[in-house]
């Protein structure tokens, strides 16, 4: 069905932007077949290199056809609306009037700037943002406490090697405390992401680098996955916790496993044996891939939640669309019945939609503060 509507999309596009151009049936014919290659991006990835989720062409050749694909894609939104105008104004003169030549090409030059930009943006290497979170019950000796939230990394051909280990750099020049990463590592085999991944293995905190699930840990192998991340030096928690201990004070990190595991026969997650023999006493921070479940979570005793997956929306005005099918929940916090949710924009994302605009990437340094 994707693949299909986007070849509509392209049909619409040539029908009504590309042809009345008038250009010459050489240039016609050729930005029509780039168009049309970008509009089956994603099947031709599926069928030959790779999958949708992993397509393993060439950066360059991912980069231009992302570009383009976004550009088909603007093209059809824009032009409907240019249409819309148009015939709008011609029922209220009772004549119709297309649209003008300068507004074909004002909409063409929209369409090729703004998706190149917006993947500019998406695959630069993430600022750092910083924030202060108070915790309930938070001991005096993990006041000003730091922790580090990478999430949504989908080290692929787009984000390979060398942006990971610009990331690992950045990281690490923030001294934190702990690593947390939440999930959505990469997005490929163990065979095809390996020297991707490797990079990883410099994330240096004194407390050590605590990874969980995602949901695409789980369409290229879990169990291989989480084996790989234990030998990179990270400590997986998959519906489990750790505590730590700073003087007399102690703090739980607990993690879970993502849904998208009863696809694959795998271990649901489940809050409850999460948290089990933690402490009452004792604030947990939980790293759940997903946002959805805050409500469950929050109801289970969690102080703070850190989530991703939903790359923040990427584009200004997507977000209501992603909050639709992440319980409300998309950017930024939230307080869920007492609970704080911190929803990541994202260290990085998908390669099959990689476009940010008005929707920073960010690298969260997150200092712990005692609620007073």
């Amino acid at each position: 069905m994707f693949h299909a509507i986007a070849a509509a999309f392209w049909l619409f596009v040539v029908g009504r932007f590309l042809i009345p151009l008038s250009w010459s049936p050489g240039a016609t014919v050729i930005v029509a077949l780039a168009l049309l290659l970008a509009s089956q991006y994603h099947l031709l990835s599926r069928l030959f290199f790779g999958s949708m989720f992993s397509p393993e062409f060439p950066r360059g050749v991912v980069i231009i056809a992302n570009t383009l694909f976004g550009t088909l894609l603007l093209l059809t939104a824009l032009q409907a609306l240019l249409d819309l105008i148009f015939l709008a104004v011609s029922l209220l003169q009772g004549a119709y009037h297309g649209p003008p030549l300068e507004a074909r090409y004002l909409i063409g030059a929209l369409a090729l700037i703004l998706p190149a930009y917006g993947l500019s943006q998406a695959v630069r290497v993430p600022p750092v943002k910083e924030l202060e979170i108070a915790i309930p019950n938070l001991g005096p000796e993990f006041e000003g406490y730091r922790l580090i939230q990478l999430t949504d990394l989908h080290l692929s051909r787009l984000f390979q090697a060398p942006w990971a280990k610009k990331v690992v750099e950045r990281t690490n020049a923030q001294k934190a405390d702990l690593i947390l990463v939440s999930g959505d590592l990469m997005d490929g085999t163990l065979e095809a992401r390996e020297k991707d991944v490797e990079p990883l293995r410099g994330l240096n905190a004194p407390d050590g680098v605590i990874v969980i699930p995602g949901n695409h840990e789980y369409y290229f192998g879990y169990e291989g996955w989480m084996r790989k991340y234990q030998e990179l030096g990270m400590t997986v928690l998959a519906n489990q916790h750790l505590l730590l201990s700073r003087g007399a004070s102690r703090l739980a990190i607990a993690g879970l496993t993502d849904s998208a595991s009863s696809r694959f026969h795998l271990a649901p997650p489940d809050i409850h044996q999460a948290l089990e023999g933690t402490p009452p006493d004792v604030p947990v921070i939980l790293l759940d891939h997903q946002p959805k479940s805050a409500l469950r979570n929050a109801q289970a005793g969690v102080a703070l939640q850190l989530s991703g997956h939903t790359h923040g929306g990427m584009v200004v005005g997507l977000d209501r669309l992603v909050a639709k099918f992440n319980s409300g929940f998309v950017s930024g916090f939230y307080n869920v019945e007492g609970m704080q949710l911190y929803v990541n924009n994202g260290t990085a994302l998908w390669n099959g939609f990689p476009f940010r605009i008005g929707v920073p990437s960010e690298l969260t340094v997150i200092t712990l503060r005692t609620k007073s």
